[in-house]
């Protein structure tokens, strides 16, 4: 395993992160931007009203308190559960890494097995006997060759292969809070899982999931797998939007196919039609990720070893207009403004962190921002 920076957080500063994070308008991306630009949480909040007013926004951004960050943690900590930060340890390496890392996630249950190389496993709800069994037969193999079996805890399929790694290591990404049971009929499972493996939420403890919340929950599946692995879907499922998040994060992109006849079949036919590997078993997930550079180690989190990004006011002035001009309801590049600016990365950098805190953009995946 590559060595990683080890960072643990003091009891302030794991308050400081939580209010940061919890802030208006501040996102996981902008999150780290700030941690990089004033090397502190702390420091970052007391910039935070200066930056969105030259954003443009009339008063400074709704920040917690520390009593409303302490409660969250007390709250955390009465069910059984902890938040660690990005920079930690126990936090799911690959995870880490990417740009849009959250940087505090709650966990209940064994932290050690996040450290293992992890593989998702997703699929349909309304799943057939026969994909379910699949499911579980593939994950306790893989299970049993030291892969963590991460899914995100749905009837079907998600359950099928939390049950078949459940002996060997699992997780479970949910898109409510942690203490949350969804859907009823898992609670056993998710009991099972909060003792024998980890459930991981991005969300605060007691909150419902909403139909919004899940696609950020897709997202930390395949952000904390070396790939994912389809298993039935029909064309329009949200195991197809885990499968876009895994291609866009650079992981590898399985499905086993189906039957033509059979609906939920169709959407793994179709990613395989457009370039995902077919599977039909453990052996043929662990034949792709061998073949995988480096596939075992778990990488840097990128964020804690970049340089400080700073920019003079006076290149600052006359940037502001000319990138809100640039600026539309279609989607830009944040290379390509800088580009077309003809200033530096860091200045059109502060200017959209400046926009942003503003409520005035917003960030899209793969480097690019739109107009709120």
């Amino acid at each position: 395993m590559l060595d990683r920076p080890v960072v643990h957080l003091s009891d302030d500063e794991r308050l400081d992160w939580l209010r940061l994070i919890r802030t208006e308008n501040v996102g996981p991306v902008t999150f780290h931007q700030l941690i990089r630009r004033y090397g502190s949480a702390a420091a970052a909040i007391e910039a935070l009203p200066g930056l969105a007013r030259r954003g443009g926004l009339s008063r400074g951004p709704a920040i917690p308190d520390r009593k409303a960050a302490a409660s969250e943690l007390a709250a955390a900590a009465a069910v059984g559960a902890r938040l660690i930060a990005s920079c930690e340890p126990e936090y799911p390496p690959r995870l880490a890494a990417l740009d849009d890392a959250p940087p505090l996630l709650s966990l209940k249950g064994r932290a050690e097995l996040l450290s293992r190389p992890a593989v998702g496993i997703v699929g349909a709800r309304n799943a057939s006997a026969a994909g379910i069994r699949i499911a579980r037969e593939m994950a306790a193999a893989l299970g049993a060759a030291g892969l963590l079996v991460v899914s995100g805890l749905a009837r079907g399929i998600d359950a099928a292969a939390h049950r078949g790694a459940l002996a060997t290591g699992t997780a479970a990404m949910v898109g409510g809070g942690a203490d949350v049971v969804f859907p009823p009929e898992n609670e056993s499972l998710q009991a099972e899982i909060g003792e024998e493996g980890a459930i991981l939420a991005e969300m605060p403890v007691g909150t419902r999931p909403l139909a919004r919340h899940f696609p950020r929950r897709n997202r930390l599946i395949s952000g904390a797998s070396l790939g994912v692995v389809v298993v039935e879907a029909a064309l329009k499922s949200g195991s197809l939007i885990t499968a876009r998040f895994a291609a866009e994060q650079g992981r590898e992109v399985m499905a086993v196919p189906g039957s033509p006849l059979d609906p939920r079949a169709r959407g793994c036919n179709d990613l395989i039609r457009n370039g995902a590997t077919l599977v039909e078993g453990a052996e043929d997930v662990l034949s792709v990720l061998r073949g995988l550079s480096g596939a075992l180690e778990a990488p840097c989190p990128v964020w804690l070893d970049a340089p400080v990004e700073t920019a003079d006011e006076a290149e600052l002035g006359p940037l502001r207009a000319l990138i809100a001009e640039r600026l539309s309801p279609v989607p830009a590049e944040v290379d390509e403004l800088v580009r077309q600016s003809g200033a530096s990365a860091a200045a059109v950098l502060t200017v959209l962190l400046e926009l942003e805190l503003a409520g005035r953009v917003t960030r899209l995946p793969g480097g690019r921002v739109v107009l709120a």
